[in-house]
């Protein structure tokens, strides 16, 4: 990663999961990185997440929708990982006008920022699989029609447009990466506001019965966070990858019973149930989703290396000791 070593590196939801994560990496890299966080409640931003390196990075306790912060913010910038974004897809369905202002609006404004500002920066924005919707056919490459559930796809479609078009208009270089389920260290547990895996390592470790709606039958693909990491950096330092659009995936898929079974035996005792989908999940559920990633693989031989297993088992070990820290 030699040119991602003493570089100015921004990253919106830096506080996050995923951001505080790959935050970690650069400074290890010798980077030196800013992170940008609203921390408001109901998203994934944790001050625990990064409270042992708060005198190796700059914190910067902002919102994206905040255009007079962005200017200043952006410059002298190298890189951008764009990552700050609203994920619930309930929330987007319930909310949806606060969705619009965090995943399309805030976009364009820093983008703008960007272009006025600082129009030599890379950026790497974090997308969805969500923005499909329900699959006409599996796996699902970068050509399968979006055709999103709810209103947080709708909204990330546009992100992902206001990027490729700052690209093609202004030559602000960017690539998209759409992000499948992404679980590790420091992810959101107290709810299922980022994904159901994060409340379902919740009642694992609180010695409740892990709850799998429907049938248990579909299947999901799952990437460890420290692979996702791996693409965030791929993409970032690749002249290839510029103006360009590609999946994340995993080549082990499991129903979501196998991935309750996989969470149960972390801990002896544990137990999960079948029950009946709620009534406003089902409508916005996809059924199987399995992504296609191998223009990713093919373009720069990235695979996922952290099994879910490995990777469950590492995520859980990491909880028992920093539980009370998440919920």
């Amino acid at each position: 990663m030699s040119s991602l070593e003493n570089k100015n590196i921004l990253i919106t939801g830096g506080m996050g999961f995923i951001g505080s994560n790959l935050a970690r990496r650069l400074v290890d890299l010798g980077n030196a990185v800013t992170v940008v966080d609203s921390l408001i409640p109901e998203y994934g931003g944790n001050l625990r997440n990064l409270s042992d390196l708060k005198e190796k990075i700059t914190i910067n306790l902002s919102d994206t929708r905040d255009t007079y912060s962005l200017r200043e913010i952006v410059k002298d910038k190298d890189y951008l990982f764009n990552l700050a974004g609203q994920t619930s897809h309930l929330d987007s369905m319930e909310n949806p006008f606060t969705d619009l202002d965090i995943n399309a609006k805030a976009q364009l404004s820093i983008l703008e920022a960007c272009r006025k500002n600082n129009p030599n920066i890379r950026i790497v924005f974090a997308s969805t699989r969500q923005i499909y919707g329900k699959p006409k056919y599996l796996p699902v490459d970068e050509n399968h029609p979006r055709h999103p559930v709810d209103v947080n796809g709708i909204n990330k479609i546009a992100g992902e447009q206001y990027h490729i078009l700052y690209k093609e208009v202004y030559g602000i270089d960017s690539t998209v990466l759409r992000l499948t389920n992404t679980y590790g260290p420091r992810m959101r547990i107290k709810d299922a506001r980022q994904t159901f895996l994060g409340i379902w390592i919740r009642n694992l470790l609180e010695g409740k019965v892990i709850q799998v709606f429907g049938d248990g039958r579909q299947r999901r693909d799952y990437n460890f966070v420290e692979d996702v990491i791996d693409a965030l950096l791929i993409v970032a330092k690749s002249k290839n990858a510029v103006g360009r659009v590609y999946n994340l995936g995993a080549p082990d898929p499991l129903s979501l019973e196998e991935t309750a079974k996989v969470f149960c035996n972390q801990i002896d005792g544990s137990s999960y149930e079948l029950v009946p989908f709620p009534k406003d999940r089902q409508t916005i559920d996809v059924g199987d989703f399995i992504c296609d990633y191998s223009a990713f693989f093919k373009s720069f031989g990235w695979q996922p290396k952290v099994s879910f297993h490995d990777g469950i088992s590492q995520t859980i070990e990491f909880f028992k000791t920093e539980f009370s820290h998440y919920i």
